[in-house]
Order: structure tokens, then C-alpha cells, then sequence
């Protein structure tokens, strides 16, 4: 039984501010019946995405919408490391929290590097070692969170979108579960909204002209909608973990399609 009706990719980006038109931000929908589309934002708005566009439009439509699955490229929370060497909890919403306190990028006109240059925000006090890795990056051969200004980096997109997290879940609460930090077995009838890593699955499918942005969106549109259709979500929600590294991964995270 298919558990979605919708399959939405996201390619993020952590470029500029929360209210720049990004060309590296690209949307891709699909449906039971159809293969995924690029969504625009909305007319009068700008030929490109932001942020707080993208997270506004985003909480809407699952507020509204039918059972969605969300893909987004950039990680939802922190290695082992970061919570053990700043003495906080291993909660994920209390890190979201804590993690916007310190790293306001969603504030207008921020940059990220505003705050790793010390200018705004008090990032020091929150900062990480390049070498630190999560538990799901080191199976998936990821680079860390921490690890910037290099090519594939997903550090400038991670820091940028984690205070969004943060208030999509603030707007929506119980209607949407963010896997696994909500629990590894979703709900039928809730829309869940994922970390991905279009590496697992770009190169399955043919380009089409599509830049780079919009096919990383596209492929896990593409994935997220097949592997529903196939039924090999619910082997996705469930990876190979022994009790302790579902431990770890309960507030560290996981990719959705690692085993």
C-alpha cells in the first residue's frame, strides 16, 4: 500500500541571505501518477527560490496538502561530538533551539559567514571539528557538517537551513514527522519530511538537460516516488542499526536510504 500521494526533492542551498532569489535552490514534485515536475515559486515573486519562501510555501502545503514525503540535501543535526564537547542534551528539538540561538541564519540579510566570521551571532561558541562525521555520513562516505568551502560541502546548506527545520516544525507541529527524530516508523496520513543525499541516486537516472541543481531535486523526487511505489520505504525507515547506533542516530539522524 502506498503510504504518500505527494513526493517532494529539495536541493538546497545556503548561498547569501534567507531572502535571495538562489538559483542552486530547486524544488521537485511528484504524485502516485506523475513523474516529478519543477515547482516555481510563486508568480511575482522572483525566477528563483529562497529560503524563507521555500520554508513559508512548504509549511502551507503540508499544512493543507495530502500525505507528503519531503527530501531535503542538508543535514538535520549534529555529530556525537558537537552535543558531548558543548554539554547539551541528546534532544533534537532542544538542539534546534539552541542551535538557532547561536546561528540565527533565518534573520534577515544574514550570510552564514556573518557568523563564522564572528560579525553576528555568537557561532564560536557553537563551532565543530571538520573531522567529526555522524554515524550515517560515515556509511554514506558524506562530508562532515563541519567541513567548509570545499566542493560537495553541505556545511553552508546545513547551517543556513537548520533554524527553517526548526520553524516548519514550530508552524506545523504533530501534523508533520520528521524522520527519525519523530520516530522511525511514520505514521499513515502524516507527511514526513527527510534528510537525503541525491549522490545515492542521481546517476540512476537520465539528466534531460536538467543543470546539476534541478536533477540532485528531480532524482529524489524520482527515488522517494518509486521506492513508495515498490514498497522498499518501509526497509528505508527501518536501517540496520544495533540498539546503540539507533541510539546515536535517535538525535545524530540518519539519510533516508542508508542501511
Amino acid at each position: 500500500m502506498l503510504q504518500f500521494e505527494r513526493y517532494f526533492g529539495i536541493d538546497y542551498s545556503g548561498a547569501e541571505t534567507p531572502s535571495s532569489n538562489l538559483k542552486g535552490l530547486r524544488l521537485y514534485a511528484a504524485t502516485r501518477a506523475e513523474l516529478p515536475v519543477e515547482i516555481s515559486p510563486p508568480i511575482n515573486t522572483g525566477k528563483f527560490w529562497t529560503r524563507r519562501r521555500l520554508a513559508e510555501w512548504l509549511t502551507n502545503e503540508l499544512r493543507q496538502g495530502p500525505p507528503t514525503l519531503v527530501g531535503i540535501d542538508h543535514a538535520f543535526s549534529f555529530p556525537r561530538q558537537y552535543f558531548e564537547i558543548h554539554r547539551l542534551p541528546h534532544d533534537w528539538p532542544a538542539f534546534l533551539e539552541d542551535f538557532q540561538l547561536h546561528w540565527p541564519t533565518d534573520s534577515e540579510h544574514m550570510y552564514v559567514d556573518f557568523i563564522r566570521d564572528g560579525v553576528y551571532g555568537n557561532g564560536a561558541a557553537r563551532s565543530g571539528n571538520a573531522r567529526w562525521r555522524r554515524m550515517t555520513e560515515e556509511r554514506s562516505r558524506a562530508k562532515s557538517v563541519f567541513h567548509f568551502d570545499v566542493p560537495g560541502s553541505v556545511a553552508k546548506s546545513t547551517h543556513a537551513g537548520l533554524p527553517w527545520l526548526r520553524s516548519i516544525r514550530q508552524e506545523l507541529e504533530s501534523r508533520v514527522h520528521f524522520w527519525p527524530f519523530d520516530g522511525w516508523t511514520p505514521s499513515l496520513g502524516h507527511s514526513v519530511i527527510t534528510e537525503v543525499y541525491p549522490s545515492l541516486w542521481s546517476k540512476t537516472f537520465s539528466t534531460d538537460g536538467r543543470t546539476p541543481d534541478q536533477h540532485d531535486a528531480y532524482s529524489v523526487a524520482r527515488w522517494m516516488r518509486e521506492a513508495d511505489a515498490t514498497n522498499s520505504l518501509v526497509t528505508c525507515f527501518h536501517p540496520q542499526l544495533s540498539p546503540e547506533e539507533q541510539s546515536l542516530a535517535n538525535f545524530e539522524g540518519w539519510i533516508l536510504g542508508i542501511a
